[in-house]
């Protein structure tokens, strides 16, 4: 049933992003006269099928396949157009309404996603700051001077309110080299600068999940029940007596907050034995068990082979930032927003492609499919924040300069701009065969990233 609402929340939200952007095309191009033949959400075979009323007798349709969509133009180049219409074409219109029309689909990615970071302003967000948890002894956040219960302000002049703007903004001081100054406050102490310095692989620091624990710290973070929901025959969790319901306690005489904990104490118990403390019917238990060691990702951890589920976090409300706007204040919110999401997914695809970080970043079908149904179980709210974060991605990403790309069609129209004639159909064919060996090798990362993770 889980995989079903990720994979419904996954097509509706492609649905809603592919008809913006096709949108963005199709509403310049008729503004601007060009004629517009089919306007497709999905691609293959028409399921679903309208005729328009106008003179153009545009077609309007939903295909079979999900994961895409186009605006069909009136062009000489796919065959033959009447003498009469000749001037509706799309290769005889201006150069710089062509650019207008494919420039259209991105920007209404981008015009979209101000408008949903504004309604979500509007609604209210609640986000938690950025509180240091344990501290590694040994480990660069140690060195630097961090404390349980320091509050991290700023990374250099980045401000960090909440622990999303934290995470950006180690990823990008990291990613781009040298030592990254932090403004933190202890508790009940003065502000002050302390200094981060990394001596090891920074690209491995890029890596989904690992920058935190490679600099030696975690946040701090709130409560919640945490129950073993499944123990597989012959897995460690059943040789060690645990079952389904049981709450977890406490690792090694540790009590545990919430999940992660739980998960991380086992993690680093590889090999050793270990003690589990549970609640079952009422009575407190201790469970002894050596934890196996297993290699993932080139790293040894300890894992039972059981899985667990946590109900509702609990923050202390000195934790809690929430933030709700006016409409104005919020239409702010939106761009400002927009506008950093734009600058760092530029800045990460760029350093991807010279290698400062970690092309393991690249997320496939299934991995946002995973995040769409999530963040739907999260909350309206989160839905719409991760529509407007795959909005801006989708934007971005379209604008790359790559043939089969918008942007690469908009570097077609400027080379002829520049050289007064189209480029030769032969140049055309060699910019399509690279752009779709581009494209195949992105989302073979892709895949293979998302079954990487699942692998691992």
């Amino acid at each position: 049933m889980t995989y079903l609402v990720f994979l419904g929340a996954f097509l509706f939200a492609i649905g809603i992003l592919v008809t913006v952007h096709e949108f963005g095309h199709y509403w310049v191009a008729k503004r601007l006269g060009f004629k517009v033949l089919r306007f497709s959400v999905g691609f293959g075979k028409p399921i679903i099928k309208r005729i328009g009323a106008g003179p153009d007798r545009t077609e309007y349709c939903i295909a079979a396949i999900p994961l895409g969509g186009y605006v069909k133009l009136l062009d000489e180049r796919e065959g033959e157009v009447p003498t009469e219409e000749l001037p509706r074409s799309f290769t005889r219109r201006p150069i710089w309404q062509r650019i207008a029309v494919l420039v259209a689909g991105p920007t209404m990615n981008l015009l979209f996603a101000v408008l949903l970071y504004a309604v979500i302003a509007m609604i209210g967000t609640q986000a938690i700051k950025p509180v240091v948890g344990e501290v590694r002894p040994g480990s660069p956040a140690a060195s630097a001077g961090l404390v349980a219960g320091d509050q991290i302000l700023e990374v250099g002049d980045h401000p960090t309110p909440d622990t999303g703007e934290l995470q950006i903004a180690l990823l990008e001081r990291f990613s781009g080299g040298g030592a990254v100054p932090l403004r933190v406050r202890p508790a009940g102490g003065a502000a002050h600068w302390v200094t981060l310095r990394y001596h090891g692989d920074r690209i491995a620091l890029t890596v989904p999940g690992k920058l935190l624990p490679g600099l030696g710290f975690d946040l701090a973070s709130g409560t919640a029940t945490t129950v073993v929901r499944t123990v597989p025959p012959g897995s460690a969790g059943a040789r060690a007596g645990l079952r389904a319901g049981d709450r977890l306690v406490a690792v090694d005489g540790r009590p545990l907050a919430n999940g992660s904990q739980f998960v991380a104490a086992i993690a680093a118990a590889a090999g050793r034995p270990t003690t589990i403390e549970v609640e079952r019917g009422g009575t407190l238990r201790s469970l002894a068990v050596t934890v196996p060691a297993v290699r993932v990702n080139g790293a040894t951890i300890g894992r039972l082979g059981i899985t667990i589920s946590e109900g509702p976090l609990h923050w202390p409300p000195a934790m809690v930032v929430r933030r709700r706007s006016g409409p104005v204040a919020a239409l702010a919110v939106g761009v400002q927003r927009t506008w950093e999401m734009s600058a760092v997914t530029v800045q990460m695809l760029w350093r991807i492609v010279t290698g400062e970080v970690s092309a393991r970043n690249i997320s496939g079908p299934i991995s946002i499919a995973e995040f769409a149904g999530i963040s739907l179980y999260l909350g309206f709210s989160a839905f719409l924040s991760f529509l407007a974060v795959i909005s801006v991605s989708l934007g971005v990403l379209n604008l790359v300069p790559v043939p089969l790309l918008d942007g690469g069609q908009v570097l077609y129209q400027v080379i002829e701009g520049i050289k007064g004639s189209p480029l030769s159909e032969r140049m055309q064919i060699l910019g399509q065969q690279v752009g779709i060996a581009l494209l195949v090798l992105l989302m073979s990362l892709a895949f293979y990233n998302d079954l990487s993770r699942h692998w691992n």
